[in-house]
């Protein structure tokens, strides 16, 4: 599997995922998420973020989003 591909898998996962502790339907998880630059972090992090759970990944998630406005708690 190419590098490009697992980074793919894994924003779709950490975005299922934000959605899911969130109550949300994908499509608004991510609009969220990209309005309030935490898929933009999840990429640029990617080397890092990989290595810790899923469950890390959204609380960092969340704390990039409340630091650019985002709402969710």
């Amino acid at each position: 599997m190419s590098e490009q591909r697992k980074q793919i898998n894994y924003t779709v996962a950490c975005v299922s995922e934000f959605a899911r502790r969130f109550g949300l339907n994908l499509a608004a998880a991510f609009d969220y998420l990209y309005t309030y630059k935490a898929i933009e972090f999840i990429k640029e992090n990617y080397d890092i973020e990989h290595t810790l759970s899923l469950e890390d990944a959204v609380q960092d998630m969340q704390m990039i989003c409340a630091n650019n406005g985002g709402y969710i708690s």
